[in-house]
Parts: structure tokens; C-alpha cells; sequence
């Protein structure tokens, strides 16, 4: 913990403590279940005050509870609860969507978005705490909303009404649902996935990927509401438009990132600049500010050129603009500055060893007053609390610590950055957890390749329970992912090295046992995964949650026609149409089952199963993988149970194929039972593939 860094005073901060108890103890995978997320703080107008958003699921009710507070800035007081958040909004892959608040100029109120009910309204809450009420009360949900600058005003935006949306689901049950395009081939067509927390009816638009549910098509419709007398009066689209700032930054060439400043013209832009080279993304960042009396100045000053500027923000009342910058070379931890636009200075505010921002997503804002940042900070072994951080000392204080029984657990967790090179001159970076109290030779190594940021639970997508598996004895490292390359085999090889060249470095410190490695994730994760798995000799075992490219993928998604073939091939270069071409033989699992001689372990969302069935079966007849499949579940799997279910099936395992260990629970003996079938399987593939070689 950064040694400025502290706690807020007062009983309640006292009696949170005493709860912990006086040892910690292990840190069980349904404590990262049940992980306490914080979220979209916003500063009021007067600047004494934040209003942010906690989020946490629930297993026992399979749920996820959220909730409003408005803390004091000083600190003197607790966090007060003024609000219900509702059921999480999320996109249709799974992730949840940024909270955000809007104040009233008076400081009096809180409006937000909120699922409760099953309806979405603009919800107004009291910052004392003594009333929240929906506003809006549509019969379609709400989509957007904005508050006028004197406060007195609601504009909010809909769609198609909540009724028109059911009877058309309906309406398709009777008649048959046409196949074309827009359909999601491969789940269920009736109301089969999980949109705004109600089992809906899906459709694609644009891509294969993103669903949207039915009559999402429909154009906004605009509403005011007078927020004194309730009056309502539809409002046209363009008297929502965003102004002459808007214009101003419409003159600026492909911004990435921008930000307002508060009651002026001017706009703090981020722009990529710099050759590709192979890469994704332009490799750099500049930082401008655009306005009408200088037009576009650049920060040209070394804090802030050649360094990964990833948010940018005014600083209200001032000259200074706040950016934050996510260094590679430190695992991506932040470091805030700000840079006085007037005397171009820039200042270091605070440097921290992970996450400060506002909440999970590293591109999230802190809330800022002219004094203050409120910040959600996040560091790989101590869970998400809110701070209050100084913009001149850099001071910092915790505001709220919702997690603080779990932070007492995980410092008896060993979790170190790690950064290395291979043989190429890459260099990576991680966060390496290892078993508590050392140990009397090398252990088993679990392996991640993604993202790693903040408090590192799972990886990206939350698969992998690092600090589970180390308390049982498995070293765990998560590796963040090089800088994604165009060419997919490049991309695919940088991970493949990253592994190889990671436990290379750990066997040589004498830490890891180099024939008992596992390795898994999600998304990109997965695909590393197998590639590592079919072109590596590094793992024992492994563990997906994801489609890889197959020819059963591209059959389902074929409706999608030419666009669909051009992503295809840009993401994977495979050559040509002919699946039995190089690319495509050197790509996918499904012409490559014989260089399969691990367990491989494939825990899938309902919506994606189904392709890769041609890879996935063969596997599975032949005693190589077992596949369980979560039921209305998106690429991101979200239901509490099911995410608990993930965590201790990856625990139970790699334990299993790593450690040797069964665990003695007579309910687990019918997985344990086909697992010990698979390692017969398992050791007869690896006896013929030797004879291969030796002969």
C-alpha cells in the first residue's frame, strides 16, 4: 500500500475492522465471487461531496445487489446509502455497463439509470438519504437521459415500449422465427439469453457478435419532463444536440479520447499517433487542448509525450488537466498527473502499483473537484475501496472500504509483479501469487495470458482463482498480453513465448515444477490457450471458456455473408476461402486433434457452444477434454452460481492434474471418476505420440 495512503477515522471504520477478526485466513473462490465493486464517481457541483455506485453478487440469491452512496470529501462521516441501483445493466457480451450519476446544481439530488422492477427509469435520490424515486415512469425503458444546466428539466430518450417488445417476441413463437442474418445460429431462438436481466428474444446487427434485443431498431423518441409539476412534452432530436463545443471538437482530427472544460469552450483531447508497424493500434498518445483563442496545443513536455496516456479530464476551476497514464513496463499501473494548460507545467499527482480510476475499466474516470480526486483504487493483492486523493500533496485517504474483511484475508496471500524478457527481447509483465509460507521444492504453476489490472481475481472475464489456487499450493501468474499485432500467428506466438519464456525464468529461481504448468482463459485467453496447447510442449493441463476459429464457427456464422468472411480473414489471415489451406490447417483445433495430448477442460456460455462442436467432440470421445455448458449465459459468464461453479471446477482441476488430489467430497466422486478415465486416455495419447518421434 502507498505508505501516504489513510484510513478514514471514526467508530465505523473501527467496527468493520473488528468484524475481519484478529488472523486472516484463506481466500475461498466465492469470496472473489462475492468481491465488492465500486463504480462512477462523480464529484457534486460545490465540490464536498462524491456520489458513486457499489455493486456486489450475491451466490446465495444468484443475484447482484447495487447501491447509491454519497460520501463527504473530508471524510468525517460515513458513506451514506441514499439509493437502490437496481439489477447491473450490461452489454449483450456479458459486461456490465459504467454507472453514472448525474447532480442536480443545487447539490440536493442524484439522478441514475436504474433495472429495478423490471422496467429501466431515471431514478431522483436525496443526498440526505430521505427519499429515492423513479421519474421517468415510461412504458418503454429509458435509454438516455441528460439534466438540464438549470437542473429544473429531465431529458430522457426511448425506444419501442416494454409490452411492444413481448408481443413481438410472441408474435415470432406463433408465426416461426425466419432464419436470416440477424439471428444468433448456434443458442436458442426464444427468449435464450440474458438482456437487461430478462431471458429476451436476441438479434444481431452489423457484426456476429453483439445482439440486441427485438425492435432495438426502433429511433429514439425524446421526453422532458418538468421535474417541479411533473409535465411532460416530447422533444425533438435536434434540441438535444450537444452545442458549439461539439463543434469545436468536430474540427479536430480523430480524437481518441476528449473531455469538456466545465463552464468553458475549451476540449482536452487524446489523439493515437505514430506508425502501426504490424500493430492493432497506433503505438503513441498526444495530449491537446483545443480552443478557440490558441487552436490546438500539444503537451510536449517529457511527462507527457512517449508515455501511455489512457484518461484525460479538467480539473473544475483551473487551468490543469488530469491525465492518467497505464505504463506497460509496470503491469499497467496508473500514475495521475495534471498540466497547467497556462504555464504549461506538468505536476505529478500520485503513483500507485495498480488501478485508479473509476471502477474496473482502467479507461474509467476519477471524479474531480478543484482540490480532490475521488478515485477507485484497486492494487493486485487489495480489493476496490474509494479514496480521496490530494491534486497538489497527492495525500490519500480511504473513503470506503467495502471489501475490508476480504483485504485482511488476501495479506496472507504472496501476490509480486513480475516483468521479464524472452528471447526475442519481448518483455512482459504479471502478477505471480505464490503459496503461502514457501515450500520444500518447485510447485505446479498456473498460467493466464490477457489482462491483469487492478485486484487481480481471475484474469479477464474471471476464470482462474489465483489466490485460491496459490493457498492450495499452485503458483498462479497472470500475464498481461504484448501489444496485439495484426498477424495472428505473431499475436499467438507472443503469448505462446510469454509462457515459455515465464516458466523458464521461474524454474531457473527454482520455484516451478516445469512438467506441472496449466494454463487457461477467456476470449483471447482461450485462443492463446489452445494455440500454446498445439504448437508448445510447456502444459500438463489446461482450461477454456471460448470459441477458437473452426469451420463449424464459420457455418453458423455464414449468414453473415461477405462482411462476415472479410473479419474472418483480417483477424486470422487465413488465405483464402479453402479450408484446407495453410492458413486455416494452422489456425484451428479441428485440423490440428493429434497435436492435442493435454486434458483440456472447456466450461462454455450457452450462446457460444455450439461452435466448436467439431473440435470439442472429437476431443471429448477420445478422453481429452470435458465440456460443461452454462446455461443462458453470453461470452462473459455473469450469474453468480455459475461463476463460483467456474472458479472451484478450475481449482478442482488443476489440483487434480497438477497436485495428484481428489478432494473428498462424494459429491465431486463422479467427476473425479471420468477425470481419472481421461488420465488413462491421456497417458496412452502421450505413449503414441513419443513412439511418433522415436520412430
Amino acid at each position: 500500500m502507498n505508505r501516504k495512503t489513510r484510513a478514514v477515522p471514526g467508530l465505523w471504520l473501527g467496527l468493520a475492522m473488528l468484524v475481519c477478526g484478529a488472523d486472516g485466513h484463506a481466500v475461498s473462490p466465492r469470496q472473489l465471487v462475492e468481491v465488492a465493486d465500486l463504480g462512477g464517481p462523480v464529484v457534486s457541483p460545490d465540490g464536498r461531496m462524491v456520489a458513486y455506485r457499489v455493486e456486489q453478487a450475491s451466490v446465495e440469491r444468484n443475484t447482484w445487489e447495487t447501491a447509491w452512496y454519497v460520501a463527504s470529501l473530508d471524510g468525517l462521516a460515513p458513506p451514506r446509502r441514499v439509493g437502490d441501483g437496481g439489477i447491473p445493466l450490461r452489454n449483450s457480451s456479458g459486461v456490465p455497463l459504467a454507472a453514472q450519476a448525474v447532480w442536480s446544481p443545487d447539490g440536493r439530488w442524484i439522478h441514475y439509470r436504474a433495472l429495478i422492477g423490471g422496467r429501466i427509469d431515471v431514478w431522483r435520490a436525496a443526498v440526505d438519504g430521505s427519499s429515492a424515486v423513479p421519474v421517468t415512469g415510461d412504458p418503454a425503458d429509458v435509454r438516455e437521459f441528460r439534466l438540464s444546466d438549470d437542473g429544473r428539466t429531465l431529458l430522457y430518450s426511448v425506444g419501442a415500449t416494454r409490452k411492444e417488445v413481448l408481443d413481438a417476441e410472441l408474435a415470432e413463437y406463433d408465426a416461426g422465427i425466419r432464419i436470416d442474418s440477424s439471428v444468433p445460429i448456434g443458442q436458442g431462438l426464444f427468449r435464450s439469453g440474458y438482456l437487461e436481466e430478462r431471458l429476451a428474444t436476441q438479434r444481431l446487427k452489423d457484426n456476429e457478435v453483439i445482439r440486441y434485443p427485438l425492435l432495438a431498431e426502433v429511433a429514439d423518441r425524446w421526453i422532458s419532463i418538468d421535474l417541479a409539476t411533473g409535465a411532460r412534452k416530447p422533444v425533438a432530436e435536434s434540441e438535444v444536440a450537444a452545442g458549439e463545443r461539439q463543434q469545436l471538437l468536430t474540427r479536430d482530427s480523430k480524437p481518441w479520447k476528449t473531455s469538456y472544460e466545465p463552464g468553458g469552450i475549451r476540449v482536452a483531447v487524446l489523439t493515437r499517433i505514430g506508425g502501426q508497424q504490424g500493430l492493432r493500434d497506433s503505438p503513441d498518445v498526444e495530449l491537446s487542448v483545443v480552443d478557440r483563442r490558441r487552436g490546438r496545443v500539444a503537451c510536449a513536455l517529457p511527462l507527457c509525450t512517449g508515455v501511455p496516456i489512457t484518461g484525460v479530464q479538467w480539473r473544475p476551476g483551473s487551468s490543469d488537466v488530469v491525465f492518467t497514464v497505464s505504463s506497460p513496463d509496470e503491469g499497467y499501473a496508473q500514475s495521475i498527473f495534471r498540466w497547467d494548460v497556462e504555464t504549461n507545467a506538468v505536476h505529478r499527482v500520485v503513483d500507485t502499483q495498480g488501478l485508479a480510476g473509476g471502477g474496473r475499466d482502467r479507461f474509467s474516470p476519477c471524479g474531480v473537484s478543484s482540490a480532490v480526486l475521488a478515485c477507485v483504487t484497486a492494487d493486485p493483492d487489495r480489493p476496490p475501496r474509494l479514496e480521496r486523493i490530494d491534486l497538489v500533496s497527492g495525500e490519500r485517504q480511504v473513503l470506503h472500504d467495502p471489501n475490508q474483511s476480504l483485504a485482511w484475508d488476501m495479506e496472507g496471500v504472496s501476490v509480486r509483479p513480475l516483468r521479464w524478457t524472452d528471447g526475442e527481447g519481448t518483455t512482459y509483465t504479471g502478477q505471480l501469487f505464490t503459496p503461502a509460507g514457501g515450500s520444500h521444492g518447485p510447485v505446479p504453476l498456473v498460467v493466464s495470458y490477457y489482462w491483469c489490472l487492478g485486484f487481480v481475481r481471475g484474469g479477464l472475464g474471471d476464470e482462474m482463482p489465483f489466490a485460491s489456487l496459490a493457498e492450495k499450493g499452485i503458483a498462479a501468474l497472470c500475464i498481461n498480453r504484448a501489444p496485439v499485432r495484426t498477424n495472428a500467428v505473431e499475436r499467438y506466438e507472443l503469448g505462446r513465448s510469454a509462457v515459455e519464456s515465464a516458466v523458464d525464468r521461474l524454474v531457473a529461481e527454482g520455484l516451478v515444477d516445469r512438467n506441472k504448468v496449466g494454463m487457461g482463459g477467456l476470449s483471447f485467453g482461450t485462443e492463446t490457450t489452445l494455440w500454446t496447447a498445439m504448437y508448445s510442449d510447456a502444459l500438463a493441463a489446461a482450461s477454456v471458456s471460448s470459441p477458437m476459429l473452426s469451420p463449424q464457427l464459420r457455418l453458423l456464422s455464414g449468414l453473415q455473408g461477405e462482411a462476415f468472411e472479410q473479419r474472418l480473414d483480417a483477424y486470422w489471415q487465413l488465405g483464402g476461402r479453402d479450408e484446407a489451406s495453410a492458413g486455416w490447417r494452422a489456425m484451428s483445433p479441428v485440423f490440428n486433434l493429434d497435436r492435442f495430448r493435454i486434458p483440456l477442460l472447456m466450461q462454455m456460455p450457452e450462446q457460444e457452444y455450439m461452435l466448436v462442436l467439431d473440435y470439442a467432440i472429437p476431443l471429448i470421445r477420445s478422453g481429452l477434454a470435458d465440456m460443461y455448458v452454462f446455461p443462458h449465459e453470453p461470452h462473459q459468464k455473469f450469474q453468480p452460481r455459475h461463476k463460483l461453479a467456474v472458479y472451484q471446477r478450475n481449482l478442482d482441476w488443476f489440483r487434480f492434474w497438477l497436485q495428484g488430489y481428489e478432494e473428498p467430497n462424494p459429491a465431486k466422486e463422479k467427476q473425479y471418476a471420468r477425470w481419472r478415465e481421461m488420465r488413462a486416455a491421456v497417458s496412452a495419447r502421450a505413449v503414441r505420440g513419443g513412439a511418433r518421434q522415436g520412430g
